[in-house]
């Protein structure tokens, strides 16, 4: 069995190293705010939090996207863009400065200030771009070139959100949501392509995960694609059409992964467990533009069962693999998946089984989340803030 807790050396190393990778800052302040935002939002959903912690539920998505799935995404790029340029990215101040960016954008957001939150919002996944862009044109690594151009789309998605609630766009702000959301979905497809095999092969001897380019292409030209859709809001058949076809491709490609072959082997299962929920969504998708089930259901398979469940699973394999510790998972982390995956089955299931649920699904669903990125964020502390084990830099 893997889920074991590993042996530690007698001494560890001393100092703080916070600063010294991007993935240790944005991991921490992204589960902490995880658990945090969400538990509060619950709360305010439920009625029991006498003053509003959001103006409403756009908030809510806004944050969730643009907070915390924003953060994780551009600490591990920036860990991993280290690796793919051989060029060092931000460390020390610059990327304390980037941190302390991201947090700015959290209070604004709570504040009357509009326009402040609106340019320091957009200002961060730009400013992250720019710290992408840098090491990878010295390195003329054009292979990521494309993560640069997401981040400038994901800042156009922002600030689109904020100038349709000012009243400069005649444009709804829930599509800078939904933009956001089909980007979102468009990295996760292209990293799971290039990781959920490669981590399943070398963690499982034998398991024979497969991959063939003209289905990784038909996946994510399915996402591109309900982005166009999504943005040219032509009639509903075409949404369907596309949504139906990308969750078939998304599933044949997982199950090309052999996800059956890693249960006993959690650092794996967790991604393939993750993945499992685009397919999902896509249908659910299909389905709301029909008229069958809520379009929130939809955005929460993605949102809580996808991005929730990889992002979990993503923190702890990088935690552990840059910071020299054993590359298995143990009884903590183990538990953090399962929670995270038992707030998407209930955020996702119960109101599909029982519609009048809806409360219920969404305070049991946001305790299990708080939970599990809690667990973390207090077992992972003393991991992203020590130097690693082996005495590198990192």
């Amino acid at each position: 069995m893997s889920i074991q807790e590993p042996q530690r050396p007698a001494l560890q190393p001393a100092g703080f190293a916070l600063w010294q990778l991007g993935f240790r800052p944005f991991y921490l302040l992204a589960s902490g705010f995880a658990a945090l935002s969400i538990g509060l939002w619950a709360l305010q959903f439920s009625g029991w939090l006498p003053l509003p912690y959001l103006a409403g539920p756009l908030w809510h998505a806004h944050e969730m996207l643009f907070g915390f799935t924003l953060a994780v995404m551009v600490g591990f790029l920036l860990t991993a863009g280290r690796n793919w340029s051989n060029r060092p990215t931000l460390t020390g101040l610059p990327l304390a400065a980037l941190a302390l960016l991201w947090v700015a954008g959290r209070v604004l957001v709570l504040t009357p200030f509009g326009w402040a939150a609106a340019l320091v919002n957009a200002a961060f996944p730009l400013a992250a771009a720019a710290a992408l862009a840098l090491p990878f044109w010295a390195a003329r690594n054009r292979r990521n070139y494309f993560f640069v151009g997401l981040l400038v789309l994901m800042s156009a998605a922002e600030a689109g959100v904020h100038l349709s609630q000012l009243g400069v766009l005649n444009l709804p702000p829930w599509l800078g949501v939904q933009v956001g959301l089909d980007l979102a979905l468009f990295i996760i497809s292209v990293m799971a392509g290039r990781v959920i095999p490669m981590f399943t092969n070398n963690g499982v001897p034998g398991a024979g995960a497969a991959q063939h380019a003209w289905l990784d292409n038909a996946t994510l030209a399915s996402v591109l694609a309900l982005l166009a859709v999504d943005l040219l809001r032509p009639d509903g058949v075409a949404l369907v059409v596309i949504a139906l076809f990308g969750a078939a491709a998304h599933a044949l490609r997982w199950l090309l992964w052999k996800p059956w072959t890693t249960w006993l082997t959690p650092l794996v299962w967790v991604l393939h467990a993750a993945y499992a929920w685009i397919p999902i969504h896509l249908a659910l998708r299909a389905a709301a533009a029909l008229g069958a089930v809520s379009g929130s259901t939809a955005t929460h398979a993605l949102t809580v069962g996808a991005v929730g469940s990889l992002v979990i699973g993503m923190m702890t394999r990088t935690s552990r693999g840059h910071t020299a510790r054993p590359m298995r998972a143990d009884a903590f982390d183990t538990a953090c998946y399962a929670l995270v995956l038992l707030a998407a089955l209930v955020r996702v299931v119960l109101p599909l089984a029982a519609p009048t649920s809806l409360r219920h699904a969404v305070v049991g669903s946001a305790a299990l989340w708080s939970a599990g990125f809690g667990l973390f964020a207090v077992r992972y502390w003393p991991v992203l803030t020590r130097p690693r084990l082996d005495g590198k830099p990192g």
